[in-house]
């Protein structure tokens, strides 16, 4: 149950009678009551009245029987207690209710998110990490509320980094097994030879021709690497606990033959121009630093696609042949103004209807102690098997490792940058995965050492109240969480349950409960603790072992 909307229902009737109009009551939870309202002092400089006369009129007029006790304070706030019974009666509802009270959403969608997106013939980096974890945990959050989620892996597998590869390859005989290790050395050599080597760049530019025209050797060597590099995503991926599968990848090859159609689809409807030999949209309201207008480039001078073009035909594809209603890309905040303008555009050629909503969600850097982007002693992009080693070898089990990398990433706003902190993060007490895990298994424990079963909810401590009351918060975090596109609000919201737990569990014994009555009802609100957590970090992807 939605305490806030249940308060939110009761109180508008009375708000708008005062107030002689609608308005919003804006009940929020209050470290000063159960929960608190200050329309009040919203509307009193509107109205030229008092808020307390306000306050005072609101809860004489409000209806909460049954539900709440509603008081004055300070300036005019409204202080809401909710009833004991209501707490209790939805507690025990919720011990018999396999979704602890979160219905699926009465009208789903067809949700596309496009993360993680790492490039074939390259081991994946620290960088792919904050796509991979967040857009995981939407995934799995929106799929739990009932939506259609599509997954889609967009990966980095065609143009000019290709042919020079492969033309590496061949010169160098280099058509034997190799790992992703291997071909990002290879990559390098061949990246170094085509900056400092014409010969080398005119033959890397010539097999990207031949690549795209479909020339069966450069074809085959291709689709060697593209092999090699799925299996390894998927085992980065099976490591992460990451629910994308083989079926999930959809390179930017997928779109090739698609790519000139675009040009003249946009060209016929007037939105391309020739800008240096380049055919650039010009979306209004972009302006570069020069004040011109900024282009969005979909057909280079040498008549090659970038990004834009492959964009705007993945997007035409999901909204067309998808279906999707709505569009979730996860990708760095460096991003935002190339997507802004793939979203214009889109919206100009009628690819993006109306009905469709479009969402760059992105997310801040992860930095070193420094303060700066995170770097090897070397200089180089930290490897990300190479962080999850470090993780895990520092923590006591494989789980508790990964999951201190999940939650650390998860808990912190997305937008924001965040240290890499390893003492911080695998810490058991505090903010942490490691916190919130042994919570949980703390909860095992208890239950495992039961004599009894649980039964109905008592609250006959502050410290059970407080539990009672973080229990029922879960439902509107998780829908908060999944419609901001914001993980930190489900998890923000499991690090309070588990404080509000260790409290209990500090000040309530269970199994030296004063009576069996008492002693049932701390099992029921230990067992929907325990469920609660268990199902919260099963939505941010975080393993919950029974046993720490």
């Amino acid at each position: 149950m939605n305490l806030e909307n249940l308060l939110h229902d009761r109180l508008a009737p009375a708000l708008e009678a005062v107030a002689g109009r609608p308005a919003d009551p804006a009940v929020r939870a209050s470290p000063h009551a159960d929960f608190q309202s200050g329309a009040p002092l919203a509307l009193a400089r509107e109205l030229g009245r008092p808020p307390r006369e306000i306050a005072a009129g609101v809860a004489a007029t409000a209806d909460l029987s049954g539900i709440a006790e509603i008081a004055v304070s300070g300036p005019g706030f409204l202080n809401l207690t909710v009833s004991d019974g209501l707490i209790t009666g939805t507690l025990d509802r919720l011990a018999g209710d396999g979704r602890l009270g979160v219905d699926p959403v009465a009208d789903p969608a067809r949700i596309v998110i496009d993360y993680s997106g790492p490039n074939v013939a390259k081991e994946m980096h620290v960088g792919h990490l904050r796509s991979t974890i967040i857009g995981d945990a939407l995934a799995r959050m929106l799929e739990w509320l009932g939506h259609d989620v599509v997954r889609v892996n967009h990966l980095g597998d065609w143009g000019t980094p290709f042919g020079m590869l492969v033309e590496h390859l061949i010169e160098e005989g280099g058509e034997g097994d190799h790992s992703l290790a291997d071909l990002t050395a290879f990559y390098q050599a061949a990246r170094a030879k085509f900056d400092g080597d014409d010969d080398f760049r005119t033959r890397a530019r010539l097999r990207v021709v031949a690549l795209q025209s479909g020339d069966p050797m450069s074809r085959a060597m291709w689709r060697k690497l593209v092999a090699l590099s799925e299996r390894y995503f998927l085992d980065v991926y099976a490591r992460l606990g990451i629910t994308l599968g083989a079926r999930d990848f959809a390179g930017e090859s997928r779109y090739r033959d698609e790519l000139d159609g675009i040009v003249t689809e946009l060209a016929e409807k007037g939105l391309l121009a020739e800008s240096d030999g380049a055919l650039c949209a010009f979306p209004e309201g972009f302006t570069g630093r020069d004040g011109g207008a900024l282009p969005l480039i979909v057909r280079k001078a040498d008549g090659g696609f970038g990004y834009a073009a492959t964009d705007l035909a993945a997007l035409r594809h999901r909204a067309g042949n998808l279906g999707a209603d709505r569009l979730l890309y996860v990708v760095g905040a460096p991003q935002r103004t190339h997507f802004a303008q793939v979203f214009a555009v889109a919206r100009a050629a009628g690819w993006l209807p109306e009905r469709v909503s479009a969402e760059h969600i992105g997310f801040g850097s992860i930095l070193g102690a420094d303060g700066k982007m995170l770097r090897s002693r070397a200089g180089d992009s930290v490897k990300l098997a190479g962080l999850l080693d470090e993780a895990v070898a520092r923590a006591s089990a494989p789980e508790i490792g990964i999951g201190a990398v999940k939650y650390a990433d998860l808990s912190g706003d997305r937008r924001g940058d965040y240290v890499f902190d390893a003492d911080r993060m695998l810490a058991t007490t505090g903010n942490t995965g490691p916190y919130l895990q042994m919570t949980y298994a703390r909860t095992c424990s208890i239950a495992r050492k039961a004599t009894g079963g649980p039964g109905p909810v008592l609250l006959t401590e502050p410290a059970e109240r407080a539990l009672a009351l973080a229990l029922l918060g879960f439902e509107p975090a998780v829908r908060a969480a999944a419609g901001a596109a914001e993980p930190h609000r489900l998890a923000g919201h499991l690090y309070g349950l588990a404080s509000a737990f260790s409290a209990f569990y500090e000040r309530c014994p269970v199994h030296r409960a004063p009576g069996d009555e008492v002693r049932a009802s701390r099992l029921r609100l230990t067992a929907l603790t325990g469920r609660t957590l268990h199902t919260g970090l099963f939505l941010l992807g975080i393993e919950a072992p029974e046993q720490i």
